[in-house]
């Protein structure tokens, strides 16, 4: 976050705590404020230097006067919840408020922001499309996101030669920034997995405005065995980055959720990319050997 957009997020703030969109906001106040907030040292001297957005909420720590300060920092580390902040008055302090409107603004880009063409192309994967149009209908329509469109459908029956045993693909989801973070360094790794395992995998590509069961009309079209989908989680405060992997056996159209086997939290603070395809990779050939997912697999 560079100087102007924090000037223009505290600028916002105080008008919030003024009660007025009205309100004057000194230049010179902006100024410092902004100075103090970029460059102040804070009560753990860890922050010298550092601007509101350059920490972990784990290591943010800010209760003044704590009776045993190791014993909570030493818990932080277990969770990246807003534990440890403090206030002033009944109100959050400045910087805590900053860094919440700051991940909040992360979240709603994830969830806001399209993958980009040239990311898809530049990997590779062919693209196909949902039944809807744009992003708000993409999120006031979710029927609409589980059926690919008439031309993706076609182009998906000639994308592979024959029904492959394993195919996997790569949609959005609610987060564009999990998919150019984490889907190609783990689809790589299940790919390698699958090789390693002696299992042919159809050919990946991209769903722009997919949901989870779009993965049921993918295993109709391509009649595969075993169906996966690389999708963007719904990000939170904590991150959005996070990307879930849902494996279906013979998927059909109106499969219940709880035939899908999911690993979730994909990203560098969950379970990093690289090491979650390998692990699904591993799924994959269970749900073939025994020919079933969700809760009727035993993991």
């Amino acid at each position: 976050m560079n100087e102007m957009q924090l000037k223009s997020i505290i600028e916002e703030v105080l008008k919030e705590l003024n009660g007025s969109e009205e309100t004057k906001v000194d230049d010179k106040n902006l100024q410092r404020i902004t100075s103090q907030i970029l460059h102040s040292e804070s009560s753990d001297e860890s922050y010298d230097g550092k601007s509101v957005t350059d920490y972990e909420m784990e290591d943010f720590f800010e209760v003044p006067n704590a009776e045993n300060p190791d014993a909570y920092k030493n818990y932080k580390k277990s969770t990246p919840a807003r534990v440890g902040i403090w206030r002033a008055g009944p109100r959050y302090k400045t910087d805590t408020y900053l860094r919440f409107r700051a991940d909040h603004a992360v979240a709603q880009d994830a969830v806001f922001t399209d993958v980009p063409d040239e990311f898809v192309e530049a990997k590779g994967w062919p693209k196909l499309q949902t039944l809807i149009q744009d992003k708000d209908e993409y999120l006031t329509r979710p029927d609409l996101g589980r059926i690919l469109d008439d031309e993706s459908v076609a182009k998906l029956k000639t994308l592979n030669s024959k029904a492959p045993r394993v195919q996997v693909y790569v949609a959005d989801g609610l987060s564009s920034t999990a998919i150019e973070t984490n889907a190609y360094d783990a689809l790589k790794a299940i790919e390698m997995g699958l090789k390693n395992h002696n299992i042919d995998m159809g050919i990946p590509f991209f769903v722009k405005y997919g949901r989870v069961p779009s993965m049921d009309h993918v295993s109709e079209i391509t009649g595969a065995e075993v169906t996966a989908v690389l999708i963007g989680e719904r990000p939170g405060l904590a991150t959005g980055e996070s990307m879930s992997c849902y494996m279906i056996y013979k998927g059909k159209v109106g499969t219940p959720e709880s035939a899908r086997t999911v690993i979730s939290n994909i990203h560098k603070n969950g379970t990093p990319a690289v090491e979650a395809g390998a692990h699904i990779a591993d799924i994959l050939k269970k749900i073939l050997d025994e020919k079933k997912s969700g809760v009727d697999l035993k993991l």
